[in-house]
């Protein structure tokens, strides 16, 4: 592990302000995304993630602002996601500033978006996210894990590994892997499903959902992360960046 270890806060946006709740439910506000980017810039993140959870045709507007005021304020890498549906979409965001843009439910819908984008931008503008869950009700994959949409509540029956592999292939330049049971818990990542990923990944693997304390990233990180990302620990003070990078460089891992 020679590469260093991004550190990546992860701002959800509603209607212009910054949400956070337990397994995308029960959302509460976390304050202002230009000013928590802001903060997370002077901390020393590596990259910030804007991901807009509403995402209606209505709100788009309200997205490319806050990715403008937010551009102009940080100068770390800015991958946008939330709603992108088309490469005209991909074009307006990097236009309004974002560095890379995150797409998911409409690659699942058609996955020849995925090769579009890579074609007109280049793989290393676009993330497949991938919110996947340990199967339930009855649903089988080989894996274990199945892709979910509409934050995590839709169950896809699409075999997450396979998945986050076959966008990697299409073109993806880096895969955001999402454990939906672990996201908001702070209880750790899903360390199994990461390891599972990576065995058959092998572009830039982020690992999110569940972070509660500094060895949680470290242990992500061992488990074969390229990155990490989290957000309320972040937003509400229960962790700095500064404290996670001392635990990851105490254990041995590269970090900036």
């Amino acid at each position: 592990m020679s590469v260093s270890i991004r550190v990546i806060p992860c701002l959800d946006v509603d209607q212009g302000r910054v949400v956070k709740g337990v397994n995308f439910e029960n959302l509460r506000d976390a304050g202002d995304p230009v000013e928590l980017a802001r903060r997370y810039d002077a901390e020393g993140a590596d990259e910030i993630t804007f991901l807009d959870v509403s995402a209606s045709s209505g709100n788009r507007e309200t997205t490319y602002d806050v990715v403008r005021r937010t551009a102009e304020q940080v100068f770390v890498p800015l991958t946008v996601g939330g709603g992108v549906r088309s490469t005209d979409d991909v074009d307006r965001l990097l236009r309004a500033g974002a560095d890379k843009v995150g797409v998911n439910t409409a690659a699942i819908a058609r996955p020849e978006l995925i090769s579009e984008i890579a074609a007109r931008f280049g793989s290393q503008v676009l993330v497949i996210s991938v919110d996947a869950r340990r199967c339930q009700d009855g649903t089988r994959t080989e894996s274990g894990y199945e892709v979910t949409t509409h934050g995590g509540r839709r169950g896809t029956g699409i075999d997450a590994v396979e998945w986050a592999t076959r966008a990697a292939e299409l073109g993806a330049g880096e895969v955001l892997l999402n454990s939906m049971d672990a996201d908001g818990t702070t209880a750790g990542f899903d360390l199994d499903m990461l390891r599972d990923v990576r065995r058959t990944v092998s572009v830039p693997l982020i690992a999110s959902g569940g972070a509660g304390e500094p060895a949680h990233f470290t242990q992500a990180a061992q488990a074969g992360a390229d990155a990490v990302l989290a957000a309320s620990v972040f937003h509400f003070g229960t962790l700095t960046i500064g404290q996670v990078k001392d635990d990851m460089r105490a254990a041995g891992i590269p970090v900036r």
